[in-house]
């Protein structure tokens, strides 16, 4: 048994080791993408000079859509209690775009986008810098697959390995020469980066495969929808009651569908409409005058509210009708309590972290153990240690293994 595990870990470790190296390393640099890039983009990611106060949010969201395109939208606004920092303003497209605004004085500083290193590293982990639909995202799927056989090889051979008690084989040597030092650190580093390996490729893969990704779901009681992507989990309830929905009533909503798609537009048009008038002259950023038909009218009594009855919070999110808060204390920014509201500014709904569908709880998991959030700031340094080590561990053993084919003289020797 212990020479199948050999076998199979070797085998898989030569064809799929340098996409895996290129894997980790990739992923190890994006554990830190939004602090180095706040480090290199102070300009966009905080304000020139801290003002009194920030400026009432319809005056400000009001302003800011009125330099938009009549196609694009505000769509939502986060906040951080951080004075210093920007506020982030969402636009309805391109997917997931925003802008960074100034709170004291309403200027738009910039939109946000990825550092050129980052967008490489991003796609290289992803799709092996081709296209998302390409060959380079099967390729990504392929390999962390293979890695979860070579990480499980590897832990059996080093169960099974009776030459040396188990606790030496934990041991980095320094001072025993250079063969022994790769050898240490690939045994060694394998070993201690195991789990946080296997925890990220185990939910990586959920990115690359639909079948894995369906089965990893319905093993948490949650069902993905047909044909749909990552991050679309729903509950088997809930799935089960849209089904019903969509069979008894597919035919007599669509007249209704084509209703609200009227509806919506018109409601775009006039909050467009009233925005530029806010803009024009009936409402400038600093003056406390709040239009009654802003789409913006009650953003700032429920920022208010929220803020009060959660002193301390890393973040509040604002869009239309709804709002998020991320308490105090919660390691990952999507673990917020949702609020909802009506036109008048009155709570409607609350809904804790703990109370919220499962499939928004298993999709959050999935996503905070995978970029190593879930334990804050130490385990995000030990993710992005575990995947620096991982991105090493094809290379140690590609030294070890044709120093060792050249020390036997045997192009086919196995290590």
């Amino acid at each position: 048994m212990k020479k199948l595990f050999r076998k199979l870990h070797l085998w898989l470790s030569v064809p799929f080791g340098v996409f895996i190296t290129l894997i980790c390393f990739s992923g190890a640099m994006l554990v830190f993408e939004r602090e180095i890039t706040e480090a290199c983009r102070r300009d966009l990611c905080f304000v020139e000079k801290v003002g009194e106060k920030p400026l009432p949010l319809d005056s400000l969201m009001t302003a800011v859509a009125a330099t938009l395109p009549d196609s694009v939208s505000v769509t939502g606004l986060t906040i951080s209690p951080d004075p210093t920092r920007s506020w982030q303003v969402g636009l309805s497209k391109p997917r997931r775009a925003s802008l960074y605004v100034d709170p004291y004085t309403g200027e738009v500083k910039g939109r946000y986008e990825r550092l050129p290193f980052y967008d490489t590293m991003f796609h290289l982990h992803r799709w092996m810098l081709g296209a998302s639909t390409g060959s380079g995202k099967l390729l990504v799927g392929i390999s962390t697959l293979m890695l979860v056989v070579i990480l499980i090889t590897g832990l059996l051979m080093w169960l099974t390995n009776r030459n040396k008690p188990l606790v030496k084989s934990l041991k980095i040597s320094f001072t025993k020469g250079w063969m022994r030092f790769w050898h240490d650190l690939h045994v060694a580093g394998g070993i201690y980066a195991t789990i946080f390996l296997l925890a990220l490729a185990l939910t990586g893969l959920t990115w690359s495969f639909s079948w894995y990704r369906t089965g990893f779901y319905k093993a948490f009681g949650v069902e993905t929808s047909a044909g749909g992507g990552h991050g679309e989990p729903r509950s088997t309830a809930n799935a089960q009651q849209e089904q019903r929905g969509n069979r008894d009533g597919a035919r007599s909503e669509r007249p209704e569908r084509s209703e609200r798609a009227d509806a919506a537009g018109n409601d775009r048009s006039h909050r467009r409409g009233e925005e530029r008038r806010v803009h024009e002259g009936e409402g400038r950023p600093g003056q406390e005058t709040v239009h009654p038909h802003s789409p913006y009218a009650h953003w700032q009594e429920i920022y208010e509210g929220l803020a009060q009855s959660h002193p301390g919070y890393r973040q509040i999110t604002l869009s239309d009708g709804s709002a998020s808060v991320v308490p105090a204390g919660r390691t990952s920014l999507r673990s917020g309590d949702r609020f909802e509201f009506d036109r008048r500014g009155r709570i409607t709904n609350v809904k804790p972290y703990a109370e919220q569908e499962k499939s928004a709880k298993v999709r959050s998991g999935v996503y905070t153990v995978h970029v190593g959030s879930w334990g804050g700031l130490a385990t995000r340094i030990l993710t992005f240690l575990a995947a620096l080590l991982g991105a090493t561990l094809p290379l140690t053993g590609y030294y070890l293994w044709i120093r060792r084919l050249v020390k036997k003289g045997h192009p086919h020797h196995e290590k």
